[in-house]
């Protein structure tokens, strides 16, 4: 992981964690397996456009990574919430997850911003 950049570690972490939660909820929960599939799908893709958008070759092309990585992150939380509103039982590692989940869309909040400021 990187030193310097916050949202890629943030995101790396997001995507390790979501992954964990997958393969241990999907066996506690298989008719849920649907919707976990769907977290895993969405929370690995944000730090996966991250990292496309710090090879991009423009500062358009860098943007719509992000946003796209913006868009994954509110599908993610969405899909913890709905988890979180099916399951009766208690999990600390959603709580977790979406501690997570929303430090890395504020971080990527503040970077979009700065970026629309700067194009303006």
């Amino acid at each position: 992981m990187s030193k310097e950049n916050i949202i890629l570690d943030k995101s790396f972490l997001l995507a390790k964690s979501v992954i964990l939660f997958h393969v241990s909820f999907s066996k506690k929960h298989p008719l849920l397996y649907d919707i976990s599939r769907q977290l895993l799908q969405s929370g690995t893709s944000v730090g996966a456009n991250i990292e496309e958008a710090t090879g991009a070759y423009s500062r358009k092309e860098f943007s719509s990574k992000l946003s796209i990585s913006f868009k994954e992150i509110r599908e993610t939380i969405y899909w913890i919430k709905l988890i979180k509103g099916t399951t009766l039982e208690k999990d600390d590692n959603l709580d977790v997850l979406m501690d997570i989940a929303l430090e890395v869309k504020k971080i990527l909040s503040s970077i979009l911003l700065t970026i629309k400021q700067n194009n303006s």
